[in-house]
């Protein structure tokens, strides 16, 4: 009984609780269904990519696109697009039209079906279309919804049809230009008469600046690219471009260009080459069939899936040049695809088994060389073109072609006829072969070359480098007269700065124990900040390109604590030094420094006696103690150094800095088999004879001695 006020209490909680949690109630009401065209104004960019300038010229590529896939067909050899003054874009083909009569299953017109209805028009089969740029049938409806006013006129049958619409919905406006009063409904009209001959499309639409950002305008450059390149794909296709906007009209009118090609992407290829010829261009032409399974409609409507066999058309041209770039251009239906996709795999896959299998018979490669795919691109210029019907693309915006099939077809095809150019007998066409063979393998070895010396520059940024570590306390002097102590911790260093000399006395400090090099690979020690920091500071590398003329520093001094945590300190950096820096330690560079054990004050030293004396073992100090006892010498209670941070800078100079009065004792190696036995029983992996070796010393260590 009392379930019912205590959810009552949660749900007015939860309704005070913000207004994140409103949206509990989750029920059919709240759906919403979009219909028609509301989805793509609604969300846009889902079909035309962006509402900035992009989506701008997509909406443009789309309409200029079914224009071109008219003249792929063979109807009419001439587009023309108008940029208008009022903001509008004029495309006019003279393809067959956009079909008129009834559509029987929306008894629509067919011109209100392609521009009201999404994924509507003639290229879902076979029968109007072979190869087209167009095929998910949203492009015409697409740019329809996302306009502010579009008009279509249509010439066939002998007579001139109109329709317009707003946002996608049609009627009629009263008047010219987007903000014309406007009344919804009324079919397509037939407006006048042409001669029966006479067919093409006229579409004029304006974009809707509700949809599109207000600094999305379009590029009359992208246009002409556009333009030009479309010129080439399709020979004999003249395409005009007329600006007409304010500010583009020169004063003689409207600013015109048309393009025009006839040499086909052979001449586009040679348009693209930035750089001179080393091949003519080739062009790389076959045909391949496939079978694939798409849903087709049946006759009672419904979508069954369906083998069909498809025939793809490739057509590749080719051009090495002595440059170094490569320019590749991919198309499908004459639609670029700038990212790629399978037509494109295909191909750099059988340029390099083309090459690879050319240069098999000659003696141009060496052993143990060999070519990649960035060899045989290098200097390349190409432009890639197949034609299929219903090509699978990733995206309403074509960038990638995902036709699997396509791979296999076009390699083969470009494979063999490339091997055929490249294994040419005579004539000009085996110069050139043979120069392309010879600009691949310098390709290699350039490639090889230029990773050898990235691998060289990185070991050398990694052992060598000039930016020394910001902890280093440099001195002034250079060459052998300089020294580089290497201080256990930081407590040490601040002593050890007051104490040096800084005309030839560096310090580098490290932290406690550094890495058993020994038992570490080459990239692990790198990779240790410690081990790295003295490489560096030494400055002469390390291993077999170690270089003893460019070491920084005439002698390297371990500086430790006298305890046994500082004998292992200065073990671990002899084992770096013997293993990473030896011509070091062949050289005698390399010492450790001796710090005392303990300070004996003397309260009356006699005239010419030193007021304090420092020993450096137990047994001296020992002997020192029982010979001033003896001789009648007062002295304090001796003082143990636990570490060189309790010396002041005075003690360490004297000590253990000063050339004067210190004692260094050098690293030398009289047999370096023996060195390196040594080395590898004392840090090695190997944990048997080191643990003899401790257990035979422990015999001969007086229990006695050990400081507890």
């Amino acid at each position: 009984m009392t379930a019912t006020p205590v959810a009552s209490t949660r749900r007015g909680a939860a309704r005070n609780a913000g207004p994140e949690l409103e949206s509990r109630d989750y029920e059919a009401r709240h759906l919403l269904v979009l219909e028609g065209l509301e989805a793509v104004r609604k969300r846009p960019a889902m079909y035309i990519g962006s509402t900035d300038t992009r989506g701008l010229m997509h909406c443009l590529w789309e309409i200029i696109d079914n224009s071109v896939d008219e003249a792929l067909g063979g109807f009419g050899r001439a587009i023309e697009v108008t940029l208008r003054d009022d903001g509008g874009i004029t495309v006019t083909d003279q393809g067959r039209g956009i079909p008129v009569d009834k559509e029987p299953r929306t008894g629509l017109s067919g011109v209100e079906v392609v521009f009201t209805k999404l994924h509507a028009g003639g290229k879902f089969g076979a029968g109007s279309y072979n190869a087209t740029g167009g095929l998910h049938g949203v492009g015409s409806s697409v740019v329809n919804a996302l306009s502010a006013r579009l008009d279509v006129e249509v010439d066939r049958d002998g007579a001139t049809w109109a329709m317009s619409f707003r946002r996608g919905v049609p009627g009629t406006f009263d008047g010219a230009g987007p903000t014309a009063p406007f009344t919804p409904g009324g079919p397509l009209t037939k407006v006048g008469r042409v001669a029966k001959g006479r067919t093409g499309t006229r579409v004029t639409y304006w974009p809707d600046r509700q949809i599109f950002l207000a600094e999305a305008g379009l590029s009359i450059e992208d246009l002409h690219n556009r333009a030009r390149q479309t010129s080439f794909l399709v020979p004999g296709l003249a395409i005009t471009v007329t600006d007409a906007r304010d500010g583009a009209a020169a004063a003689d009118g409207p600013a015109v260009e048309v393009f025009k090609h006839e040499g086909g992407i052979g001449e586009f290829c040679e348009y693209l080459a930035p750089d001179a010829a080393v091949t003519d261009v080739l062009r790389l032409q076959g045909t391949g069939q496939f079978t694939e399974t798409v849903p087709m409609l049946d006759d009672a409507g419904h979508m069954e899936p369906t083998d069909v066999d498809r025939e793809l058309e490739v057509d590749v041209a080719v051009r090495w040049g002595t440059g170094y770039d490569t320019t590749v251009r991919s198309y499908v239906n004459i639609i670029a695809t700038p990212k790629g996709g399978t037509h494109v795999a295909g191909f750099e896959r059988a340029l390099v088994r083309a090459v690879t299998g050319a240069l098999a018979p000659t003696r141009l490669l060496k052993t143990g060389e060999e070519v990649v795919k960035d060899d045989v691109l290098e200097g390349l210029t190409a432009v890639v073109t197949v034609r299929l019907a219903e090509p699978q693309f990733e995206g309403q915006t074509k960038e990638v072609l995902g036709t699997p099939a396509v791979s296999r077809l076009v390699a083969k095809v470009v494979e063999t006829e490339l091997g055929t150019f490249l294994e040419s007998k005579s004539g000009v066409g085996k110069q050139q072969a043979r120069s392309v063979l010879e600009k691949v393998v310098s390709a290699s070895r350039a490639r090889v070359a230029a990773r050898q010396q990235r691998e060289n520059q990185r070991r050398k940024n990694a052992l060598e480098s000039s930016s020394l570590p910001t902890k280093l306390v440099d001195c002034r002097a250079i060459g052998d007269r300089s020294e580089l102590f290497i201080v256990e911790g930081n407590s040490a260093l601040g002593t050890a700065k007051e104490a040096r000399s800084s005309e030839f006395q560096a310090l580098l400090p490290i932290r406690g124990k550094i890495l058993n090099t020994q038992k570490a690979s080459t990239g692990d020690m790198l990779k240790n900040v410690e081990c790295a920091s003295i490489i560096q500071v030494v400055g002469a590398g390390s291993g077999r390109t170690f270089d003893l003329d460019a070491a920084r520093y005439g002698k390297i001094i371990f500086m430790a604590d006298a305890d046994s945590d500082g004998a292992h300190i200065r073990c671990l950096l002899a084992t770096l030094f013997f293993r990473y820096m030896r011509p070091l330690v062949d050289a005698g560079r390399v010492f450790t420094a001796v710090p005392p054990l303990h300070r004996f004050e003397l309260t009356n030293p006699k005239k010419g006696q030193e007021k304090f004396i420092y020993t450096y073992t137990d047994a001296e100090y020992q002997r020192t103690a029982a010979e001033l006892t003896k001789r009648g010498v007062r002295f304090k209670e001796p003082q143990r150094y636990k570490g060189l941070g309790e010396m002041d800078a005075d003690q360490l100079a004297q000590t253990t800095m000063d050339p004067r009065h210190r004692t260094l004792r050098r690293m030398t190696v009289d047999d370096g088999l023996i060195a390196e036995t040594t080395f590898e029983m004392l840090m090695g992996n190997d944990v048997a004879p080191r643990k003899t070796f401790i257990i035979d010393g422990a015999y001969a260590l007086d229990a006695s001695a050990i400081d507890v």
